[in-house]
């Protein structure tokens, strides 16, 4: 769904309630603004948790992913 929403003169923007309500703003709440390549996104706290939850796993699922192989290697690099 895309919508225009107008910026005021001082550089705010509301979010239409439609929305606020979807994603629990109703009563008001932060949202993170991420400038993209693409443009803007707009995400909930709740919602830019799980992205990042979702991209460490990936990555924790790799061999020596575990922080006690990262610090055996680093000691190793270094000689201990």
């Amino acid at each position: 769904m895309t919508l225009q929403v107008n910026i005021t003169p001082n550089g705010r923007m509301s979010l239409p309630v439609g929305i606020r309500k979807r994603l629990g703003l109703e009563s008001g709440g932060a949202v993170l603004v991420e400038e993209t390549a693409d443009g803007v996104v707009l995400r909930t706290v709740e919602q830019a948790v799980a992205k990042a939850q979702a991209i460490a796993k990936r990555y924790a699922q790799q061999p020596n992913a575990s922080v006690d192989a990262f610090l055996a290697t680093r000691r190793e690099d270094s000689g201990e």
